[in-house]
């Protein structure tokens, strides 16, 4: 018989701006994303970029990347808008885990190429823009092959649906004990500023399966039966266990990883990664808990009985990973920390789960990687953090000090000129607008100033004497909250700093120009 193994569906989001306002912004071009920017008057509120129809020039740069895409034989299947103004998806089709991945990265090197013959920017990075929603690439994936198809999906024999339970509970047991590892393959800096916004699903590792599967559950732990009049049952052909309907829920959006019928869609890794990371945690998961199944199954006496006895036992013990409910809300999170199931909201609580001595010995027992490749990529995603927000804070302190400061201070002295001019043509005015613009931009201009400073001493005070981890955390705690500090000073300043004096494109200007 065939191999089992792993498919993907890949759905690859970004956004097209204009070229010629990208040269205006250095933070596009050194970090990929926007440091700074006031959030315009209209965003994505009537959601008309997403219902709306495709600009012609984006419509043009997107059918000539997918012409070049099926020369280099990816197989792209879908294109359209997405929420965000500016904001496009595109998609290829299903196909084995390995050539998705490779195609994948084909995928996000033409979007760049073609964008340019456009005279548009592709940007991948995953929050480019704030206050409107981030890019993902949403993972679909599934285990099987050409002889049994999907093992994801309910069948239309007693043997397909108890095949079915088996794998559905292998992926909720893995998921539930690795749910950890998972998340740190899609730590990074720039997918922190996408992961537990209301536009992604929640840091928290949770599991969407729908009303009917959630019902099957609940009977199979309870030995109880399960009916739905309304579907069509499949038996299992075991009595202990409860009739199966056919799937009819939709995905919820809200969580990482649903269930959508006949495979998972992990929706937790951002749209400039690569998904190699993710799909070999899942095929560890899913080889090292079937492993663990068959060590349980292949002495039984009483194979009927042992299988029933392995599904209900495993459902009820990983029970509490299954959440359908909404995964944006506070409540949920309160109701995580209940459950026991990790919140790592950021890169730097993420990344050290991945050295924890359970997912070194999954690894390394599955033959994926060894200790030492174990540590060494973990150094590896470390020091990449630390270099991107390095590399975007260095870009933050080089464009206040060459543009900002010198800008609102230039504005600030037209308006004292005003008032001078105005108290010499007329002693009796007041001035009372330029007064308070000029009071109002000379304190932010301090301010933004005083946190600069602080920036700047906190990138060059990094000790060498620091190790991986301590580093991680001072570039999270100490120099990105610096940058948070200096961007809500920058975003004030724009806002008061009359247009033809702001030295850089705002976010009006990028994202309504195509």
């Amino acid at each position: 018989s065939l191999p089992i193994i792993s498919y993907s569906g890949l759905e690859q989001e970004f956004f097209l701006i204009d070229r010629n306002f990208v040269f205006g912004r250095p933070d596009l071009l050194t970090a990929g994303r926007t440091l700074f920017g006031a959030k315009p008057a209209k965003g994505q509120e009537f959601e008309d970029q997403y219902y709306g129809v495709m600009p012609r020039r984006v419509m043009s740069c997107i059918t000539e990347a997918e012409r070049e895409l099926y020369k280099l034989g990816v197989p792209v299947r879908t294109h359209h808008n997405e929420v965000a103004p500016s904001q496009y998806e595109i998609a290829p089709v299903f196909e084995t885990a390995n050539l998705a991945i490779d195609h994948n990265q084909l995928m996000m090197t033409v979007l760049k190429k073609v964008a340019k013959r456009h005279g548009l920017h592709c940007l991948l990075h995953e929050k480019p823009f704030s206050g409107i929603n981030g890019s993902g690439k949403h993972l679909n994936y599934s285990i099987g092959n050409a002889e049994v198809g999907t093992l994801f999906e309910p069948g239309e024999t007693p043997h397909e649906n108890a095949m079915f339970l088996v794998f559905l509970v292998a992926a909720i047991r893995g998921l539930h004990k690795y749910g950890g590892l998972l998340r740190a393959t899609v730590a990074a800096a720039s997918n922190d500023h996408r992961l537990g916004a209301n536009e992604a699903p929640p840091a928290i590792i949770s599991v969407f399966l729908g009303t009917d599967l959630e019902g099957i559950i609940d009977a199979i732990v309870g030995d109880n039966n399960y009916t739905a009049p309304e579907h069509k049952s499949l038996r299992i052909g075991v009595d202990v266990l409860p009739s199966i309907p056919q799937d009819t829920t939709d995905r919820n959006r809200t969580s990482p990883l649903a269930f959508t019928g006949n495979k998972f869609e992990f929706r937790m890794p951002g749209s400039s990664q690569s998904i190699a990371g993710p799909i070999t945690i899942l095929n560890a998961i899913m080889a090292d808990e079937l492993d663990q199944f068959y060590e349980t199954l292949k002495d039984a006496s009483d194979f009927t009985a042992a299988l029933h006895k392995l599904i209900r036992d495993t459902f009820s013990a990983h029970r509490r990973i299954i959440f359908s409910g909404n995964g944006y809300e506070d409540a949920w999170i309160r109701e995580a920390e209940k459950r026991g199931l990790a919140n790592l909201r950021n890169t730097a609580e993420a990344l050290p789960t991945y050295i924890l001595p359970k997912n070194i010995e999954l690894l390394t027992r599955q033959g994926v990687y060894s200790k030492e490749e174990i540590f060494s990529r973990h150094e590896v995603h470390i020091e990449k953090y630390c270099k991107v927000i390095r590399i975007e804070a260095a870009t933050l302190v080089d464009m206040v000090q060459h543009g900002i400061l010198n800008a609102a201070s230039e504005y600030e002295a037209t308006l004292c000129n005003t008032i001078v001019a105005k108290h010499t043509a007329a002693p009796e005015l007041t001035c009372h607008v330029e007064s308070s613009l000029a009071n109002a931009i000379g304190s932010l201009n301090e301010q933004l100033l005083e946190e600069t400073i602080g920036l700047k001493t906190a990138l060059e005070t990094v000790s060498e004497s620091f190790s991986p981890e301590q580093l991680l955390h001072y570039y999270h705690d100490e120099v990105e909250k610096r940058m948070d500090d200096v961007r809500r000073i920058i975003d004030k300043l724009e806002v008061l700093t009359a247009s033809k004096y702001w030295p850089y494109p705002t976010f009006c200007e990028l994202l309504f120009s195509v």
